[in-house]
């Protein structure tokens, strides 16, 4: 049912045309926030690991409770429990006054460590001698909204990445109440932070930043919470990502209107707010540049974007293939096809 997406090529010798060397197979969901798909590629129900595109979805459990209010948690918090940040200092900083705030030591992250993600988006090495800490893993905002859930609630912070710990539970049914997912679509697995993951249908997804879009304008008692987070999101694009990163560059092409958030193993999902569209794609062999590239053409096939905005995303729509000596020596580009749903007989 999966369709062929992105397509990568590979060339540039003298009187020789380029030759595709990789076909990249997903689907394309994109619904709107009553639910209903507007267009689809491959399998629009396919069920897919949402991976950090749950992350806004992750927070609604804290902000439900009143949280940002009880902790002092602005904007640039809230941000950072919704993002998968590069560790640049400004990301560190609040992360720190999180878990101050949570009155949480950094020992208590139960998210691993990682090189930080600043260091491939700007092509820099780290140091060979350096060490990271927890704090530094991309998903640590997340993790310190999750300590500061358990510090309003009096709950024990030691397992709460547990399945059965309250904040879990908290979280699959607000994921499932904003996501709209029916019973026994939703699969559980560890994501790569060691928090419980949750698979669930391309649409359903799609649904759920659909409404992250549209925010406080939205139907239905989520729609406050959706949109204090969406709002702290289009206020620090720099802080959900980071510099020189593909979702930074995705919301900055629309200041206040995209909200981009990417998932490993090939998952982008994208709200446009004035539109009031969730897009999420899924690559099926988990190239992210894929991912990206297929999305940002759903955005030009729906119409959503402008001839200033497709210069700004024209490195991402379709990226050149770089050797290490810098030649260019193809490029990825789209071939999605998107459809209209068919009508009931």
């Amino acid at each position: 049912m999966h369709e062929i997406l992105v397509e990568t090529t590979r060339g540039g010798l003298p009187g020789q045309g380029e030759h595709v060397e990789n076909r990249h197979a997903g689907s394309v969901a994109v619904v709107d926030a009553s639910g209903r798909l507007v267009a689809s590629a491959g399998d629009p129900d396919f069920v897919s690991f949402t991976r950090s595109t749950i992350k806004p979805f992750q927070a609604l459990p804290f902000v439900l409770a009143g949280g940002p209010k009880r902790l002092g948690f602005g904007p640039r918090e809230l941000a950072l429990m919704c993002a998968s940040h590069s560790a640049e200092p400004m990301h560190l900083a609040v992360v720190a006054g999180m878990l101050e705030r949570a009155g949480a030591s950094p020992a208590r992250l139960q998210c691993g460590c990682h090189v930080p993600l600043r260091f491939a988006a700007t092509g820099a090495s780290p140091p060979p001698d350096e060490r990271f800490t927890e704090v530094e893993n991309n998903c640590s905002g997340k993790h310190a909204g999750f300590l500061a859930w358990c510090a309003l609630h009096g709950a024990p912070m030691d397992g709460y990445l547990g399945f059965d710990h309250p904040l879990q539970r908290a979280i699959r049914e607000r994921l499932s109440q904003a996501c709209e997912v029916p019973d026994g679509a939703m699969r559980s697995g560890i994501d790569g932070c060691s928090a419980p993951n949750h698979a669930i249908p391309l649409r359903s997804l799609a649904l759920g930043y659909a409404r992250l879009g549209r925010g406080a304008d939205g139907d239905g008692a989520l729609a406050p919470a959706l949109g204090e987070l969406s709002a702290a999101m289009f206020a620090h694009p720099e802080l959900v990502s980071g510099t020189g990163r593909q979702d930074l560059a995705i919301m900055r092409a629309a200041p206040g209107e995209w909200i981009a958030k990417a998932g490993a193993d090939g998952v982008q999902a994208i709200a446009v707010r004035s539109a009031g569209l969730g897009i999420a794609v899924k690559i099926t062999d988990g190239n992210a540049r894929a991912a990206v590239t297929a999305a940002i053409a759903v955005l030009d096939a729906l119409g959503l974007t402008s001839a200033v905005q497709r210069e700004a995303l024209a490195p991402l729509a379709r990226p050149e293939i770089r050797n290490a000596r810098g030649l260019r020596v193809g490029e990825a580009r789209s071939v999605a096809v998107l459809n209209a749903p068919r009508s009931s007989p």
